[in-house]
């Protein structure tokens, strides 16, 4: 029996091994390379025509079992540790405990009280040129969640 983890692990290596990129992946699958990066390393689940677009554009001809798996609800949360110590994850880790607190101060000024939904949702990952060294840019798009009186 096969785990989701293992399977991850597989995807993983079978795509760094062909040198596949995730933006591949992801038009086959018909959705952003975000969206498929984190269904392939375990955090949402695939449709069973995702999973197996995804399968034919990696080469890898799942099994049933791992297409189920593909398809399985996750249990969300990545991490294997309460503090990441992975350098670029702990280096995001670092910014929401720096600027945490501005971005909640930030948001509730702007839009009152409540939160940002992880669930209605998007990101963008990009590279941006810059002379004195390439930029980093990620977007984070949630739709505005009010805590509601009752």
């Amino acid at each position: 029996m096969t785990t989701r983890a293992e399977l991850t692990e597989k995807i993983v290596a079978h795509k760094t091994f062909n040198d596949i990129k995730w933006s591949d992946v992801a038009a086959a699958v018909g959705q952003s390379k975000e969206w498929t990066t984190a269904a392939l390393m375990g955090q949402i689940s695939l449709s069973k025509e995702q999973a197996y677009a995804a399968g034919n554009a990696l080469g890898l001809n799942f099994s049933d079992e791992e297409i189920a798996l593909l398809m399985t609800v996750p249990y969300r949360g990545s991490l294997p540790t309460a503090v990441p110590t992975d350098p670029l994850i702990y280096r995001l880790y670092e910014v929401v405990n720096v600027y945490g607190t501005t971005m909640k101060a930030l948001i509730e000024e702007e839009f009152g009280d409540g939160i940002m939904s992880a669930i209605d949702f998007t990101m963008d990952i990009s590279r941006k040129a810059d002379p004195k060294g390439d930029r980093v840019t990620i977007v984070l798009d949630g739709k505005f969640l009010p805590y509601k009186m009752y």
